[in-house]
């Protein structure tokens, strides 16, 4: 059983909710997806048992005992990635143009490295990670490679929990291809519920079982009342409305899941509806 915790924006909670959740799953292998902003990993101390080299795209790379400096390349470069024959790694896109047009075939297109990927052995399970390269972009070949590691090391857990990237971007549809169930971590702010809106129609559109979660649904009462109506109106399943509770932030700092403070309200609202999750996801 693959969840796949989305948000349509940052900030809503999403780690939180989905780290929380993994705690109270017990036998679980947890994914961080959220590959640029990833954070699910580091309330976790743990053995790395393989790290791998990511490769993902092309870039230019100009052999300087070929090139005849005919300023060819940089002509049709439509990126501006050469400048004086050199080239911009963070500009190139690896289109391949400057290589159709030298004549001396003194262009190549090289491998780039994207990331390093990590499987980590914890006390509590196996997580999935990457750490990107500086400058390289997120794509959905890296996060269907990490699903694809943390199966390969799966020993048949109950669930996996992937802790997804927010927005609706190929890194969000590599995360939800193929995956059981997703829940969505909404917040009561009016960019928060357009957001939803886009998450939603992402999910419908690949038939995907989808729930939803508004967190700190007690900052603003209103907007709150519209999610549920946009829930009601999709006929979707609300499972959990979690109050605002300063111990977050705490629990934050202090890198420790929610679920380690027994007086938080956000916990015990968060536990009532893992209860209610899995009485969807596991009948």
């Amino acid at each position: 059983m693959e969840l796949v915790v989305l948000s349509g924006k940052g900030g809503t909670g999403k780690t939180t909710i989905a780290t929380a959740l993994s705690e109270l799953a017990k036998e679980v292998v947890r994914v961080d997806c959220d590959v640029e902003a990833s954070n699910f990993y580091m309330y976790y101390d743990g053995k790395d048992l393989e790290k791998e080299d990511f490769y993902g795209g092309k870039k230019a790379d100009i052999k300087k005992d070929k090139c005849i400096q005919c300023g060819k390349c940089e002509e049709v470069c439509r990126f501006n990635a050469i400048d004086h024959f050199q080239i911009n790694a963070f500009a190139c896109e690896g289109c391949g143009a400057c290589t159709l047009v030298c004549p001396q075939n003194a262009i190549i297109l090289k491998d780039e490295k994207v990331a390093n990927t990590f499987i980590t052995k914890t006390d509590k399970g196996i997580i999935a990670k990457a750490e990107m390269e500086i400058g390289s972009d997120a794509s959905g070949l890296l996060i269907s490679f990490l699903r694809k590691k943390a199966e390969k090391f799966s020993k048949n857990e109950l669930v996996t929990i992937i802790d997804g990237s927010p927005g609706i971007g190929c890194p969000v549809i590599a995360s939800i291809t193929g995956s059981n169930a997703v829940l969505v971590v909404t917040e009561p702010t009016k960019s928060g519920l357009e957001d939803l809106k886009r998450v939603i129609t992402l999910c419908e559109h690949f038939q995907i079982f989808t729930m939803v979660c508004i967190n700190k649904y007690d900052i603003n009462g209103e907007v709150t009342k519209e999610i549920e109506d946009f829930v009601d109106q999709k006929e979707l399943k609300l499972v959990g409305k979690i109050p605002y509770d300063d111990v977050v932030m705490k629990s934050i700092n202090e890198l420790k899941p929610i679920t380690f403070y027994k007086d938080s309200i956000a916990k015990k609202a968060i536990t009532e509806m893992w209860k209610t999750i899995q009485k969807f996801i596991f009948t």
